[in-house]
């Protein structure tokens, strides 16, 4: 391997327009795929199998407009008025009608006139029960495509009708704290006015999910809404956390690329040579992220995955390069060869351990593929060839920027400075701290176990879940609207959960007093706020019903009624002899989150497993893969405990930007755990590749360890500043899981790199010595010699150099 890069960096060198034409050919293809197929993304983060979604996919085939997505609005008056009065009732009415009369939005006034024109009482029934449900729930409104088929809507609004008598007199005696909004004493359908007249909720369903809504519907509403806003009125409209944009990386992340920067220029020593690592990281994240968003149409793409590869590729992108350029300076300098020359074996030896680094954290990201998950293996795949291509331009177009560049990659200052020091020993601080973990080894070990162990705590009281309004900043619509739904009707209207009622014999039917009988059971729960009857199919064996619990979408006990809604020998479907399916956005985060619970400890099976065999081969070494998954297992499990702490219990908030604590993003674990083990490795690979050096080299024992700590610190400590910087730009980001994955990814770098391996691995390397080596004889055998840090290369070239030098 080795070799052929070194043929392939002398290539690049001497050749490099041919290199960069390549890469400008590459550029134009993406930016031409994307010209045609345009950028297409979505919020769907759908998990195939779960419960709720085998519901939803039910009620896509059998009422499809039951399936179709949620969203709100809160209209708010100022502190002590009223909102119905009829100036402003008149304006939130034309806000409605306009909403209403919007492509893929249910329109239950359209219905009721479709029943009228049919000249059916039953099938008017059914659209003012769906007007009616509107006002609890978005999901209230029936199948439309039964609208023109007046016995099956006479029959579903005589089963809503039926079973909501049932329902309201198993209610009685609970005063609800709000009531429909009246226009001249009709209610206005699908809002609901709070008890004290200054809060009015406006609750509507798309005809599809959101994901599948074009960009303009959510935009649409939000500017009808809002024209409610005008001079003098007072009103106040707040569109629901789901009418929301999508998530966007902010201006903070420019900031990290520009700390990188300054790094750079002084781990380098000029603007020329730093100049080079963040071209490549650039181009690398253009070239990557823009081919997913090409390819977007054909492969559905999660809002977040193209912040994703532009965290990891930049990261990536400006260490792996930096990599090739310190070695390439490091043999100018320190061995006198030619810039071309050196530019050659730093690709070949350098190079190699990028490889292998790379391909580390590839392997780390296609492990999640395992899992099953479709927008997670989407993220990671995406993810991985960003990786790809940033190892491609470190090895090729590098190189070939390098040819340009010429021996001007090292300015004249540092070419004096180096023939000045000549051979004399430069201890600096990295030499000092190496012999410093060599003698206290012992007590380094111990504190750094025990304070990694103390920080991991908080991961034994973890929750996963969908940061909802809750979480979000008190100054954003999401919480705003989240804080006002909750003052005026209660938390749980937040999340409504939608029941689908199935016989358990097949071929009977829901008779209205089975009906009945579960509504007034589920309404007696001790969570549950109020239960809506939505109709029954065509067919009668299929009821929809609408829940609102007391609590919050993320709550415990929310998640408990799910379980208990679940439960086939529960009393409300032995009641009623029916079986309940349960969906709604709450009940799709709730399963997702422990689908996602149950999946992470086999990830970290598989990642641990990984890790002993890539090292293995890596290092020749029984001791060294097994100190070093351990030392990663450390570095995770504290970076968990310290986002729970932050995130989840809320420490530090305003330090980090954010207001309310609450659930960790619910595939957060498994992500960060991939990206981290690849780019924990990766330093693992450059330190303890170069102690191994020095040991082939002939030093032994501690001597080896401070030799090659003192060779590989410098280049390792400016590349986890560079990542931190990257990764911590991340968590200033608009958006609440944006956050927490920035966070995840900066502390997991600053730990696994700054204590693991710059402070940890010294220490445990100096207390095994020479034994960190061994290997059995007939595995030794076995194993292939991948030759990271190209030593098979380096003994070629100095057997070619001794014999040119011998013909002389």
């Amino acid at each position: 391997m080795s070799t052929f890069l070194y043929r392939l960096g002398k290539s690049a060198y001497s050749k490099p327009w041919y290199f960069l034409l390549a890469w400008i050919v590459i550029l134009g293809v993406v930016g031409t795929l994307l010209g045609i197929n345009g950028i297409q993304s979505s919020s769907e983060m759908k998990i195939e199998g779960t419960e709720s979604q085998k519901v939803l996919d039910m009620l896509a085939e059998e009422l499809p407009a039951a399936a179709g997505g949620q969203a709100s609005v809160a209209f708010t008056a100022p502190d002590g008025e009223r909102l119905d009065t009829p100036e402003r009732v008149a304006l939130i009415m034309k806000a409605i009608n306009d909403v209403y009369n919007m492509d893929y939005i249910i329109n239950p006034m359209e219905l009721a006139a479709q029943a009228a024109a049919a000249g059916q009482a039953g099938a008017a029934g059914q659209a003012d029960a769906a007007a009616q449900g509107a006002a609890v729930d978005p999901t209230a409104a029936v199948d439309p495509s039964n609208a023109a088929d007046p016995s099956a809507a006479a029959g579903q609004a005589d089963a809503a009708g039926q079973a909501a008598a049932a329902g309201q007199t198993a209610a009685a005696g609970q005063a609800a704290p709000y009531g429909p909004l009246m226009a001249n004493g009709v209610p206005v359908p699908g809002v609901m006015l709070s008890a004290d007249g200054s809060i009015a909720l406006f609750q509507f369903q798309f005809t599809v999910q959101q994901t599948s809504l074009p960009a303009s519907v959510p935009d649409n509403v939000i500017k009808a809404v809002t024209e409610v806003e005008q001079a003098g009125s007072g009103i106040t409209a707040i569109p629901s956390d789901s009418l929301k944009s999508t998530p966007s990386i902010g201006s903070t992340e420019a900031i990290g690329v520009a700390v990188a920067a300054v790094v750079l220029f002084i781990t380098l020593g000029s603007i020329v040579a730093a100049g080079l690592p963040l071209i490549t990281a650039l181009l690398g994240v253009v070239i990557s992220v823009g081919g997913a968003f090409a390819l977007s149409s054909v492969i559905q793409m999660n809002d977040i995955t193209p912040i994703l590869a532009v965290m990891i590729g930049l990261a990536v992108g400006i260490d792996y390069s930096l990599f090739i350029v310190n070695r390439q300076r490091r043999l100018i300098l320190d061995e006198k060869l030619s810039a071309r020359e050196a530019a050659s074996r730093a690709v070949g030896t350098a190079g190699s351990a990028v490889f292998f680094a790379g391909l580390t954290v590839i392997i780390a990201l296609c492990g999640m593929l395992v899992i099953g998950i479709g927008f997670l293996s989407t993220m990671a795949l995406v993810a991985a060839v960003s990786v790809l291509v940033t190892v491609l331009l470190a090895l090729t177009l590098l190189p070939a920027l390098l040819g340009l560049v010429g021996e001007r990659i090292c300015t004249t200052k540092a070419r004096n400075k180096s023939a000045a020091a000549g051979n004399k020993a430069r201890h600096g601080f990295s030499h000092r701290w190496a012999n410093a973990t060599v003698k206290y080894r012992w007590i380094i070990i111990v504190l750094v176990v025990l304070v990694l162990g103390t920080a991991a705590i908080p991961v034994t009281k973890m929750e996963l879940g969908i940061p909802s309004g809750a979480s979000a900043n008190l100054d954003t619509p999401a919480r705003q609207s989240y804080d006002v739904i909750s003052k005026g009707f209660g938390e749980g209207f937040n999340g409504p959960l939608l029941l689908v009622a199935e016989p358990k014999n097949k071929s009977d039917k829901i008779s209205m007093e089975s009906l009945g009988k579960l509504i007034q059971e589920l309404q007696m729960h001790d969570n549950v706020t109020l239960v809506t009857p939505m109709g029954v199919n065509e067919t009668g064996d299929i009821a929809i019903i609408s829940l609102i619990p007391k609590t919050g979408p993320t709550d415990t006990e929310t998640r408990d009624l799910v379980h208990d809604l679940r439960d086939p020998d529960s009393s409300f479907a032995s009641a009623s002899n029916v079986k309940l399916g349960v969906t709604g956005f709450t009940a799709i985060n709730i399963d997702m989150s422990s689908k996602l619970s149950e999946a992470f400890p086999v990830y970290i099976g598989i990642i641990v497993i990984l890790s002993l065999i890539i090292l293995l081969l890596v290092f020749r070494s029984i001791i060294v893969p097994i100190k070093a998954t351990v030392g990663f297992i450390l570095s995770v499990l504290a970076t968990f405990g310290l986002t729970t702490a932050v995130y989840q219990w809320g420490w530090l908030h305003s330090l980090f930007g954010f207001d309310t604590g609450g659930p960790l993003l619910s595939f957060m674990p498994i992500l960060v755990t991939g990206i981290l083990y690849g780019l924990a490795m990766d330093y693992q690979v450059f330190l303890v590749s170069s102690m191994r050096e020095a040991y082939v080299h002939g030093r032994h024992g501690n001597e080896s360890v401070v030799h090659g700590y003192d060779l590989a610190s410098r280049v390792v400590l400016a590349a986890g500043i560079i990542m931190v910087s990257v990764f911590a730009g991340f968590i200033f980001a608009p958006d609440a899981m944006i956050k927490q994955i920035g966070f995840a990814l900066a502390f997991g770098i600053l730990i696994d790199a700054f204590i693991i391996r710059m402070t940890l691995v010294p220490a445990v390397m100096s207390v095994f010595g020479d034994k960190a080596w061994w290997l059995p004889k007939w595995l030794d055998r076995l194993l292939p010699n991948l030759d990271v840090e190209g030593d098979k290369l380096i003994a070629k070239l100095h057997a070619v150099d001794s014999q040119s030098n011998g013909k002389k």
